[in-house]
């Protein structure tokens, strides 16, 4: 019901937000006017979007919109962060109060095409798993039947698991509650037998939430496809463009070997592909209304696909690159030609 309710109102809200990006680029000009990229994100995911003990937000989400203001702004650091719920997210990109959604969130039709939204790629292939304490002794998904389920509402997780549990005969007993730290926090103190979210997210919560992690086990099934990626409203296209190219720019340049230590090196390389992404030789950023280094300091201050996802994602949780390898390396990560 809650996803429904979410639902109609995305849709009741698409001409509103048609109304409010009537021409091209006003989500830039407002950008470019108050002076920071605003950035909704997870309230609390360790390795994708998550404030350090220096209330300092980092992560492998954050540093898309830290990307995109590099490219638009020239500083990564001008950002504001907002952090929300799942349920909140839709709404506050819809009426504009946020620029940016880069929250774990996966790219379905429904939201591409009925909520309103635009996707500007997959910066985290991801797939919906369990979490269950071992003292539960249960090795499978399928030895579930019965069990309470702590879920976040207004999620694909929340719809995967009717599915699957239905496709299997079993049943279930949701426990349906809004905010990740307060689901975690009831999972943990044994509220319900399992919790259920993306792989990646099980795994950020086992390694950083659990009172000891050991005693928690994720389940090998995993039952869904969870592309995620960051979102805009539409209406604008050139801010839209400028999301995309951002996240293509970091892919390419660990497909062309720059990283944040050699980009000023990589200035002089005679690889036309290179010569294009640091703005050698200038069009790119005309093509999309910004100057011609945007690419480079997207690299020299955030670092290449590569280099974030092992700061954020490899450091902090222990996750090998898995789909999210290059293509040329076996896995999913593809740039766009930036031409």
């Amino acid at each position: 019901m809650k996803m429904k309710t979410i639902l109609a109102a995305g849709a009741m809200s698409v001409a509103a937000i048609a109304a409010n990006n009537a021409h091209a680029g006003a989500v830039v000009d407002g950008i470019k006017a108050k002076g920071f990229v605003q950035c909704g994100v997870n309230t609390g995911l360790p390795g994708f979007s998550a404030a350090n003990s220096e209330g300092k937000w980092e992560g492998l989400d954050v540093d898309v919109c830290r990307a995109v203001a590099a490219a638009l702004l020239g500083d990564a650091e001008k950002v504001q962060y907002t952090p929300m719920t799942a349920a909140q997210r839709f709404t506050a990109l819809q009426s504009g109060e946020i620029d940016i959604l880069s929250r774990n969130t996966t790219w379905t039709l429904t939201r591409d095409a009925k909520l309103g939204l635009t996707f500007g790629g997959v910066n985290y292939y991801d797939g919906q798993g369990f979490l269950v304490p071992k003292a539960l002794g249960v090795s499978h998904a399928t030895e579930l039947d019965g069990a309470t389920v702590c879920v976040e509402p207004g999620t694909t997780t929340e719809l995967n698991l009717a599915d699957y549990f239905r496709a299997k005969g079993m049943s279930f007993e949701p426990v349906v509650i809004e905010n990740i730290n307060e689901t975690t926090a009831a999972f943990f103190a044994g509220r319900c037998d399992v919790y259920t979210t993306d792989a990646s997210g099980l795994a950020s919560v086992r390694q950083t939430m659990a009172p000891n992690p050991d005693d928690y086990v994720i389940l090998p099934e995993i039952i869904s496809k969870e592309p995620l990626g960051p979102a805009v409203a539409q209406g604008d296209d050139q801010w839209a463009d400028l999301v995309r190219w951002s996240l293509m720019a970091m892919i390419e340049a660990e497909e062309l070997g720059v990283n944040s230590e050699n980009v000023d090196d990589m200035k002089k390389s005679e690889n036309p592909s290179i010569q294009r992404l640091l703005g050698v030789s200038p069009g790119m950023g005309e093509a999309l209304g910004v100057d011609e280094e945007w690419a480079y300091r997207i690299v020299k201050q955030v670092g290449n696909y590569g280099e974030s996802y092992k700061a954020n994602v490899t450091a902090k949780l222990g996750l090998e690159r898995g789909l999210n390898a290059l293509w040329t390396d076996g896995g999913l990560q593809y740039a766009l030609p930036v031409r």
